[in-house]
């Protein structure tokens, strides 16, 4: 299984964090494999050091990969959750209050977003 952190809006606009595990069947020599999703693009991001952005909606539904640094996201209710270094989320907040983002380490953060 791979976890996975949703992002999401609820019907009064408040975002809200959800954990949610990916099945991987097993594929013999190749490894443990989760079902094809479609994707629309892949989108490669680097931000500063100093990255601290506030409330904000995901420009579209989204996974994001932290490639190397993490960040701290808090919710409209004030929930704070850190993701490090090879955490996945989907970002599903395209409307509503959004969230807040910062980097946590004071270094360039890579992160890829594949945009369903």
């Amino acid at each position: 299984m791979i976890t996975i952190t949703r992002i999401y809006s609820d019907a009064n606009g408040e975002s809200h964090f959800e954990d949610f595990e990916v099945p991987l069947k097993n594929n013999g020599d190749i490894g443990f494999l989760s079902d094809d999703e479609l994707v629309h693009s892949i989108v490669f991001r680097e931000v500063n050091p100093s990255y601290d952005y506030d409330f904000h909606n995901a420009p579209d539904r989204q996974y994001i990969i932290l490639l190397d640094g993490g960040v701290e996201i808090e919710t409209s209710l004030g929930d704070k959750r850190i993701f490090n270094t090879g955490s996945i989320l989907l970002v599903e907040d395209t409307t509503g209050k959004g969230h807040k983002t910062k980097n946590i380490e004071q270094k360039l953060r890579k992160s890829i977003f594949i945009k369903l």
